[in-house]
């Protein structure tokens, strides 16, 4: 398996493989891999002859400083985990001053009002940190595909936007969400879990479940106001927010409409870990 940890090697070796006229997939991550990670490099590594997973720590999303520290940086394990999967993954696994050189700061975008919404309301600058790192691992890989998780369904919203507003000649995947036995959807996160939090955590699934079979008969309103009372009544876990939105706009719904696609989307504190979920309602 080949590491590599600067940019210029990486784009070096690329460009040999696309002059072979070999298709190159991109998989970028922060690393701390899981099964949920795995899947989106086996649908890669299907529709493509390479696989390029990025392993990176990116400071420039993250508005809290305790979380950057915190975030699990287990490089050796990811690289032997990779190697069972296939001999077609190339790593790029570099350090901060590879992507960001003298300044590491990020970029402003405008993603038409998307990173206004959900994500955007309680992590404020997150969405430009995203922004900014993808461009330039796109900018270095030169994929021809890329692929995301639907947990981070924002987050791919606005990939897609980046991509549609700068033309970068990518093709984005949503690849569907991974879940453990229990239903609670993968995430590097969930390793910090305190036990009673790691049993607890599931309820978060359960509780989208509901929702989704209520908003077939009830309004967003009511659906809102009950899960928000469900929380409410949770000794461990802390609801930070309950939201069903246009999947197009992201918009919060306030009156259904029949010709929408609606989503639930969800983030609740386990003790100091912060979870993410969502689900399709219709």
């Amino acid at each position: 398996m080949i590491v590599f940890t600067e940019k210029r090697q990486v784009e070096k070796h690329l460009q040999g493989l696309k002059d072979q006229q070999f298709s190159i997939g991109f998989v970028p991550t922060m690393g701390a891999l899981h099964q949920g990670h795995l899947s989106l490099v086996s649908k890669a590594l299907q529709e493509n002859y390479f696989v390029v997973v990025s392993i990176f720590v990116n400071p420039t999303q993250f508005d809290n400083a305790t979380d950057l520290n915190n975030y699990p940086r287990t490089l050796a394990r990811d690289t032997e985990l990779l190697k069972t999967v296939s001999n077609q993954i190339i790593i790029y696994a570099p350090e901060v001053s590879d992507i960001y050189e003298t300044e590491t700061k990020a970029e402003h975008f405008s993603f038409d009002g998307l990173e206004f919404e959900m994500e955007g309301r309680f992590r404020e600058g997150h969405f430009d940190g995203v922004g900014t790192i993808v461009k330039r691992l796109f900018e270095i890989v030169k994929p021809d595909h890329a692929y995301f998780g639907q947990k981070d369904f924002q987050q791919l919203a606005i990939i897609k936007k980046l991509v549609e507003k700068h033309q970068i000649p990518v093709t984005i995947h949503g690849c569907p969400i991974l879940r453990g036995a229990d239903g609670l959807a993968l995430s590097s996160r969930n390793e910090r879990l305190k036990p009673e939090y790691k049993i607890a955590a599931p309820f978060i699934y359960k509780t989208l479940k509901s929702a989704k079979k209520q908003f077939g008969t009830k309004s967003a309103k009511y659906v809102t106001e009950w899960v928000e009372n469900a929380f409410s009544n949770h000794n461990l876990l802390q609801l930070e927010y309950f939201i069903i939105a246009d999947e197009e706009t992201l918009k919060p719904v306030s009156r259904k409409s029949k010709t929408k696609t609606y989503r639930a989307f969800i983030a609740v504190y386990a003790d100091d870990i912060r979870l993410i979920d969502n689900i399709a309602l219709n």
